[in-house]
């Protein structure tokens, strides 16, 4: 086999994805993820300190891209391990807005 040959499956295996892009593109989501959890924390406790309560829909939205990710995971490799963290995740997200839809529900004026 010669360079061109090797190169070319090399090329077709990545689908012309640098293994360098899909690194940076790793690492870019998990800090999207932890700026996004920084966020609703800021958010949490401003919240908290105004007497409004907990806003359980930001949370949902925060552990729904968890809840995602472990999915995408879990479809792509079979491993049980991301099979167990999503269910959990889409349990809690699950949780989460339904806590957060009753509660708009229930203190809702027209109803």
């Amino acid at each position: 086999m010669d360079k061109e040959e090797i190169l070319a499956k090399s090329r077709a295996e990545n689908k012309n994805k640098d293994v360098y892009e899909r690194e940076v593109l790793k690492q870019a989501s998990k800090s999207a993820v932890v700026v996004q959890m920084s966020l609703a924390t800021l958010f949490f406790v401003a919240q908290i300190f105004a007497g409004k309560g907990i806003n359980w829909g930001l949370w949902a939205l925060v552990f729904s891209a968890n809840m995602t990710v472990n999915w995408v995971k879990y479809m792509r490799l079979h491993r049980k391990y991301e099979l167990l963290i999503a269910i959990a995740y889409t349990i809690l997200v699950s949780v989460m807005s339904g806590y957060y839809i009753y509660g708009l529900i229930v203190s809702s004026v027209i109803m």
